[in-house]
């Protein structure tokens, strides 16, 4: 069976999904993309709230719209999954669907309040037993989690608490009420992702990386805004029952969409850690305690690219525009899944293995600083026979980094081909004064850098579509060589 053949996942991350769908189109927008990805992930719940641009009704039967539309193609889109992951049903989904409070931020929040349906359906979800965290991806205002995260502090011990609140993860499109805010001061444990900015300034969010750079004005030359055109998502996605379900962008299409693709299974991303990059963006830690350990907020970091003008772009945008291609393809793909029942008449994923390893986790190895390794993905392969695959390497130096200054702490893994196709490569790591010392003072460290490889593998098939992977490799240093010592004596 050509299904069998297609990528596996280890896991389902658990979502529940908070938007003030209808203040705009973008949160129907990113409904429906969405919903081609349902298979991937375990939904718990589906609530429309408020914010500060809708701030007194929701909205939850436009969200039955959108699954309206997808109970029509769901069929379609389980032929080209793996028969164990197969698309959940239309009525599972339209069973998830609750209103939050219909009235604006801190007004829904209180000890004296009751908990609106979504909020209701929130606290039930927390407190499940499950070995898996809760992703809640906040599209609109947090009105809904804060509500929620209140009755859980008056209904359980601190102890109890804070082991229900450390299953949390949160993802916020900024602030959309005055609730984010709040969150934030009184719930400092909570696993929490938020550009951080002054009021309203959006352009100023990493988010609006996914498509904001016209609107905004920002990196413009950089981002290639071709595949966010109104034409080519008119050509490409507003085709068949779902796809017609996406309506016309107003300011920017799919603002909130980065919260999920951050959790695509496709090989880049490690969501635990936020600070290693991925489709969803790229964020690191906001602050550190008097304590010296490290907080649970997370907000924008800076990744540097090469735009489509040639020159190189520094800013916490690029850190999801340089993957738009590949992102708005993979789209493409999917919608055409929904309008096709037979395997045969779409492109599928290529399915990764690096050094015998199968699957989209990253790939961990240790290897002294200055040492030779060998990686090879051999035994990749594409489910679609006949599709070329292309091999690239390339080494993200960004998540190594601890600063905006990335040439002055982190040196460039040496790559060389082994094979005409690049299936198979040699990394040497850079020497231990480069790569296995402390930044200020020099001196040498037995546990060096981490230092992030990635393995692009995308296929010629229509649309073309990439898969992954991350290969970590732990720098040491058993002998503490180099260090400002050995940089003093070679000068």
């Amino acid at each position: 069976m050509a299904t069998g053949r297609v990528q596996q996942f280890a896991h389902k991350p658990r979502v529940f999904i908070l938007s003030d769908i209808s203040n705009e189109p973008d949160d129907a927008e990113s409904l429906c993309r969405y919903l081609l990805y349902a298979n991937q992930f375990t939904t718990e719940g589906i609530v429309a709230c408020t914010s500060t641009w809708m701030k007194n009704k929701v909205c939850p039967q436009d969200m039955h719209v959108i699954i309206d539309a997808y109970a029509n193609v769901v069929d379609n889109l389980s032929a080209h999954a793996h028969p164990d992951y197969p698309f959940p049903s239309a009525e599972s989904l339209r069973s998830l669907i609750k209103k939050g409070a219909d009235t604006y931020g801190m007004t829904a929040v209180g000890t004296d309040l009751p908990l609106s349906e979504g909020g209701q359906l929130l606290y039930d979800r927390i407190i499940a037993p499950s070995a898996q965290p809760l992703w809640v991806l906040c599209w609109g205002g947090t009105n809904t989690l804060a509500q929620t995260l209140i009755k859980i502090d008056e209904d359980f011990s601190p102890e109890d608490a804070q082991r229900l609140m450390s299953r949390l993860r949160v993802y916020t499109i900024s602030d959309q009420d005055d609730t984010g805010a709040f969150i934030r001061a009184n719930f400092p444990d909570i696993f929490y992702i938020a550009s951080v900015h002054g009021w309203n300034q959006y352009g100023m969010a990493a988010w609006t990386g996914i498509s904001g750079d016209r609107f905004y004005g920002f990196d413009l030359g950089g981002p290639d805004f071709t595949k966010m055109e109104k034409q080519w998502i008119k050509e490409n996605i507003q085709i068949g029952p779902l796809g017609k379900a996406y309506p016309d962008y107003l300011y920017i299409p799919e603002g909130d969409t980065p919260t999920f693709l951050y959790l695509i299974q496709n090989g880049l991303n490690a969501p635990e850690f936020p600070e290693f990059g991925s489709w969803g963006g790229r964020y690191a830690r906001t602050d550190i305690s008097a304590s010296g350990s490290n907080s649970n907020h997370y907000s924008d970091a800076i990744d540097r690219v090469i735009g489509l003008d040639g020159k190189t772009y520094t800013s916490n945008h690029a850190t999801i525009w340089r993957w738009r291609d590949a992102f708005q393809n993979d789209f493409a793909a999917r919608i055409q899944w929904t309008l096709a029942p037979d395997f045969s008449k779409a492109n599928h994923h290529p399915v990764v293995c690096v050094n015998d390893d199968w699957g989209l986790h990253p790939l961990r190895l240790e290897a002294e600083a200055g040492e030779a390794i060998t990686l090879d993905a051999l035994n990749t392969y594409d489910p679609d026979l006949g599709d070329k695959l292309t091999f690239k390497w390339w080494h993200y130096r960004e998540p190594t980094a601890t600063q905006w200054c990335i040439d002055n702490e982190v040196s460039l893994l040496t790559l060389e081909k082994l094979d005409d196709e690049g299936r198979k490569i040699e990394a040497v790591l850079p020497p231990p004064e480069k790569c296995a010392v402390e930044f200020t003072s020099r001196k040498p460290v037995v546990k060096g850098q981490l230092l992030h490889l990635i393995l692009a593998v995308t296929d010629n098939g229509t649309p073309a579509l990439t898969t992954y992977r991350r290969v970590l490799i732990q720098v040491t240093n058993k002998d503490l060589r180099g260090g400002s010592d050995a940089i003093v004596a070679a000068a």
